[in-house]
C-alpha cells in the first residue's frame, strides 16, 4: 500500500525538530553539525536572527499578492543583485528546476527572434544535473534520471565532462547554448577548471552561442565569492540561481544580459508566487548579511583551512583517494567505502553529510562555518575513518 507521501525518496529514519547556526536538534535534544545544508540551501545557517526578523516583520504585512502589481522588495533585491554581478536583469522564481526551465526558454526566444529558429540545442556535460523537469532531466542524458519518462524533450546533446574538444565537435547548426555547472554537484563535486570555463566562453563569442551556467548549488557564495565563475574570469550570457538566495525560504532566479533577455517582453514567462514578498524580503536579508564587507574573505579563510584539515585526513587515511572541489563545496573521494552507509554511520556520530555521484561523500557546511565547527566535524571523520579500516560501514 502506497503512502500517504509519494514514496520518492529513500529516507533516513532520523526528523529534526529545531535547527540553530551551525546545529540541527532531534526530539530527543541530539545535536548534529549540519555539513549538509538541506542541499546547500541553508547558507546563513538555521535561524539566522536577520532572516528570522526579516521573515518576520514581511509576514506581519503582506504575503503574496499578484504579480501584476508592483512588488518594491522584488525591484530592490533584483537591482542588488544586478550590481553586484554580471546580469542586467533577472525573472525571480521558487526553485532552481523554474530557473533552468526559465534559462531555457530565454535561448530559444533569443535566437527566434534573430532569425534562427532552428538554433534551439544546447549542449551540456554528463553527469550533470540541472532539475527534475522533463527538461531538466533531458539535460542530463542519465538513464538513472530518464527512464519511464520517455519521449523526452528534444534539443539537448550531451559531451563528456570537461571535454572541450567533444563540446567543440558538438557544436552544429541548430545548436544555440552551452550549459554547465562551474562546478558539479550530484555529478561528484567536480569543478570545471578556470582555462576550461573560458574556452567555453570563446567557443561560445565565435559561434554565436548564448552561455548558460547553472549556479544552483555552486553559487551565492558557495566557493567564497558571490558566484563561481568569478573565480575564471568570464562572464555568461544567463545564470541560475537558487538554494542559498533565499537561505532556507524557497526561492531561486534566472540572471541574464539585457542581450540575452532581450526577446523576453510582456506575456512571455510568469509565475504565480515568483517575486512573491514573503521571499523578497528574505532574499535581501541573505544579501545583507553576503554583501557586508568581509563576509567572503571570511568564507574563504575558512574554505582554505577546511580543505587543509581535510587533505591531512587523506593523508593519514588511505580510504580517501581525493580531495576535490571548491570554497565550502568539498568532496572526499573514497572508492572503497559505500557512501550511503558511511553518511548514515556519521550522522550517528553527530555529523550530517551527503553523497555526490559514486563513492563521494559531500560536503556543504553554511557559510557561517568557524574554525571550532572545522575541528569538530575533523574529529568526528578521523574516528570513522579509523574504524572503517578494520569495519567498513554497512
Amino acid at each position: 500500500m502506497i503512502t500517504s507521501l509519494m514514496p520518492t525518496y529513500a529516507r533516513i529514519p532520523l526528523a529534526f525538530e529545531r535547527g540553530e547556526g551551525m546545529y540541527l536538534f532531534d526530539k530527543n535534544g541530539k545535536k548534529y553539525l549540519d555539513f549538509y545544508s538541506g542541499i546547500g540551501v541553508m547558507a546563513m545557517g538555521h535561524c539566522h536572527p536577520t532572516l528570522v526578523k526579516a521573515l518576520q516583520d514581511q509576514a506581519g504585512k503582506l504575503w503574496h499578492t499578484a504579480n501584476s502589481y508592483e512588488i518594491p522588495e522584488g525591484t530592490r533585491l533584483a537591482d542588488r543583485l544586478c550590481a553586484a554581478s554580471f546580469a542586467d536583469t533577472m525573472f525571480f522564481t521558487n526553485s532552481g528546476a523554474e530557473a533552468i526551465e526559465c534559462a531555457i526558454k530565454m535561448v530559444r526566444k533569443y535566437h527566434h527572434d534573430r532569425g534562427d529558429k532552428g538554433r534551439y540545442r544546447m549542449i551540456t556535460m554528463a553527469n550533470a544535473f540541472h532539475g527534475r523537469t522533463l527538461a531538466g532531466i533531458a539535460a542530463t542524458g542519465q538513464e538513472k534520471m530518464t527512464k519511464g519518462f520517455e519521449p523526452l524533450p528534444e534539443g539537448f546533446d550531451v559531451v563528456p565532462f570537461c571535454d572541450i574538444a567533444a563540446v567543440k565537435a558538438a557544436i552544429g547548426p541548430e545548436t544555440g547554448a552551452i550549459m554547465v555547472e562551474p562546478v558539479q554537484g550530484e555529478g561528484g563535486i567536480r569543478p570545471i577548471p578556470a582555462e576550461k570555463m573560458q574556452a567555453l566562453r570563446s567557443l561560445c563569442d565565435d559561434h554565436g552561442l548564448l552561455l548558460v551556467l547553472d549556479e544552483i548549488q555552486c553559487g551565492m557564495g558557495r566557493t567564497g565569492k558571490l558566484f563561481a565563475h568569478e573565480w575564471s574570469g568570464i562572464t555568461p550570457d544567463i545564470l541560475t540561481a537558487a538554494k542559498g538566495i533565499g537561505g532556507g525560504f524557497p526561492l531561486g532566479a534566472c540572471m541574464s544580459t539585457e542581450d540575452a533577455a532581450s526577446g523576453m517582453g510582456i506575456g512571455t514567462h510568469g509565475s504565480t508566487y515568483g517575486s512573491n514578498p514573503l521571499g523578497m524580503a528574505v532574499g535581501n536579508a541573505v544579501l545583507d548579511e553576503m554583501l557586508a564587507p568581509g563576509f567572503f574573505d571570511k568564507v574563504q579563510d575558512m574554505a582554505a583551512l577546511l580543505q587543509n584539515r581535510l587533505a591531512a585526513l587523506q593523508q593519514k587515511h588511505a580510504l580517501i583517494s581525493e580531495v576535490r572541489g571548491k570554497g565550502l563545496m568539498l568532496g572526499l573521494r573514497m572508492p572503497d567505502v559505500p557512501t550511503k552507509p558511511a553518511v548514515i554511520d556519521l550522522i550517528g556520530r553527530g555529523l550530517c553529510p551527503t553523497v555526490a555521484g559514486d563513492m563521494v561523500l559531500r560536503l556543504l557546511p553554511p557559510l557561517i562555518l568557524e574554525e571550532h565547527h572545522i575541528d569538530e566535524a575533523i574529529t568526528i571523520m578521523d574516528q570513522a575513518l579509523s574504524d572503517w579500516a578494520d569495519n567498513p560501514p554497512g
